[in-house]
């Protein structure tokens, strides 16, 4: 797999999980703790960024999950 790759998936399973939760980005980076921006989550569900894995811990609890929960994704784009 390709790191472009692995970076769609993880930003596609960002997305899924915050629009299950019924979240915007807006609202998604009111809840992460520590300074974030909409564009920089923007950028990650799009796969144009590689989110560190403390930045991913913010948004699973942002998100009410376990970051295990959030990078359990299927391998596909």
């Amino acid at each position: 797999m390709e790191k472009s790759d692995l970076l769609k998936i993880v930003g596609k399973r960002v997305q899924e999980l915050r629009i299950s939760k019924g979240l915007t980005q807006v609202d998604l980076v009111g809840k992460i703790e520590g300074e974030i921006d909409t564009t920089n989550i923007s950028r990650i569900e799009s796969g144009r960024t590689n989110p560190t894995i403390f930045t991913l811990y913010r948004i699973s609890k942002a998100l009410d999950v376990s970051l295990i929960e959030l990078l359990n994704f299927k391998t596909e784009i």
